[in-house]
């Protein structure tokens, strides 16, 4: 009796050592495990009997809270023996110690459809004389594997106007221990929230649900809940079923509906959950041609194409959720619109605005070309003016300037230099008289000699001074305008006589 209230400790250390109980002892696993329903081993061997001793009886029990409880006992006289509640489900592996013979070095008991309830320590205790008693112990885990369920939220599903999500599926991992981690596998961009739940067995049940924005989108979209249970995955799979009102488009207008073409019609197409029940034609601000039949989802236009036929026709398409509208604007035009070989079809109006935009840019291209052109022929003329009866004053002018006689000379160079100009003014004379080129003796004929020299027009107040080398201009302030003079606005001087005429 006192044996039977020692911890369980001190009973281990017993069983390993006794004084004087030689090498006996009793073999058994430390840990097992099983599922709940399934069956487990739990190994008990008596090991080195030597020197021999004689087995009276071995006993397991169970060994929990600090209470033992027993399980099955063997007896070499009386046999075997399972009490409740173990009776059904637990039973000696060995043949020979169920037929009653003296050999139980093997005790080892099959334990069967296993409950949460059998989790517990379960001590093997050999009975031996006359060494005493030897026992071990071995701790039996129980695992649930839990029940994976996946539903849908609600049996309808409606697609909301607004962005606010909505729970659409529910994952449930129930019963488990340890409890199973829940995932879920979709291309649905969505909001997963998780709910763990101990229940008084032991177990774990937990709960997740999926929220997105229910649409067009989501529909016919695949959700799985993937739950991970120790080595093992889990997989459950549901469709999303969202109702939603009709997307509606109108097809057969290709714009180019032109008089007299036979055989048009407009199809009013939609996308609908549930689908379309009611299509319902109408043309804003009229009533539809008569030439027009209506079949249900298609308009058709007897006869050829008339101007009545051009319009914004509109299409209602209804089903049990609601009712959305397509609209298309019709246009007539007189000639067909023939599309270029190769090319895509031109419609008319582009036709003229092309034309207006090449006779816009061929304008100003050609009012760029003449403006450049008097550009250069303005330019040209300043650059090669001789004079020509102009009233201004001229530096080295040709002699027929109203303003003044001829003006006085200074030295020549040898080698003039001329503006690029003309070849005609490249052809100096020879200037004789005082202040002439080196050798030369000849008297200087100034109305001669004025019409081979180059030309240049310059304002009021310029001069010119030449080195012996190069013609090159030189300001000087500006000089006095004599008394018989009247200055003009563009620079130049005139004589009173000239002014007065």
């Amino acid at each position: 009796m006192a044996m039977a209230m020692l911890p369980s400790f001190w009973i281990f250390l017993m069983a390993v050592y006794v004084p004087g109980g030689g090498a006996q002892m009793v073999q058994m696993d430390a840990s097992k495990w099983g599922f709940v329903g399934s069956q487990v081993e739990l190994r008990c061997l008596f090991v080195n009997s030597n020197p021999p001793v004689k087995i009276s009886q071995v006993t397991w029990q169970k060994f929990l809270n600090g209470t033992k409880q027993n399980v099955a006992i063997a007896n070499p006289s009386l046999g075997v023996s399972v009490l409740p509640p173990f009776k059904d489900r637990v039973s000696f592996k060995q043949p020979a110690v169920r037929d009653r013979t003296p050999s139980l070095e093997d005790t080892t008991i099959t334990f069967s459809n296993l409950r949460l309830s059998d989790e517990a320590a379960y001590i093997c205790e050999y009975t031996t004389f006359p060494a005493g008693n030897r026992e071990n112990m071995v701790n039996l885990t129980v695992l649930a594997r839990p029940v994976t369920v996946m539903t849908l939220s609600e049996p309808t599903i409606v697609a909301r106007s607004s962005n606010s999500k909505m729970t659409v599926a529910t994952c449930l991992s129930a019963n488990g221990k340890p409890p199973g981690l829940i995932a879920w596998d979709t291309e649905l961009k969505g909001e997963a929230s998780d709910e763990e739940t101990r229940n008084a067995n032991g177990t774990v049940t937990v709960l997740s649900d999926y929220a997105v924005v229910p649409s067009r989108a989501t529909h016919n979209q695949k959700l799985t809940c993937v739950v991970t249970y120790r080595d093992e995955r889990i997989t459950d799979s549901v469709t999303l079923n969202v109702l939603y009102e009709p997307e509606v488009t109108i097809e057969g207008f290709d714009g180019n509906w032109f008089l007299n073409r036979p055989d048009v019609q407009l199809t009013c197409k939609s996308d609908a959950n549930p689908p379309v029940t009611v299509y319902q034609w109408k043309l804003l601000n009229g009533s539809l041609p008569d030439n027009v039949e209506i079949r249900n989802n298609t308009l058709l236009f007897k006869g050829p194409v008339t101007n009545d036929v051009a319009g914004t026709y509109v299409c209602d398409a209804t089903n049990s959720i609601g009712t959305r509208s397509g609209l298309v604007e019709v246009n007539v035009t007189e000639f067909p619109n023939i599309p270029p070989p190769g090319g895509h079809e031109i419609p008319q109006e582009q036709h003229s605005s092309g034309a207006a935009i090449g006779g816009a840019v061929g304008g100003v291209v050609l009012l760029a070309v003449a403006g450049a052109l008097l550009f250069v022929f303005l330019r040209r003329r300043q650059r090669t003016f001789k004079g020509d009866y102009s009233t201004k004053k001229h530096v080295f002018g040709n002699g027929y300037s109203k303003a003044g006689g001829l003006p006085t000379h200074p030295p020549m160079p040898k080698n003039l230099q001329y503006p690029e100009d003309s070849d005609d003014e490249k052809k100096p004379a020879q200037i004789g008289g005082p202040g002439g080129f080196e050798g030369s003796d000849r008297d200087f004929d100034g109305d001669a000699e004025d019409q081979k020299r180059p030309y240049f027009t310059v304002d009021e107040g310029e001069s010119r001074e030449y080195d012996e080398r190069t013609l090159a201009f030189q300001y000087d302030p500006e000089p006095e305008i004599a008394d018989d003079m009247v200055s003009q606005t563009d620079g130049s001087v005139i004589s009173k006589k000239e002014w007065y005429v």
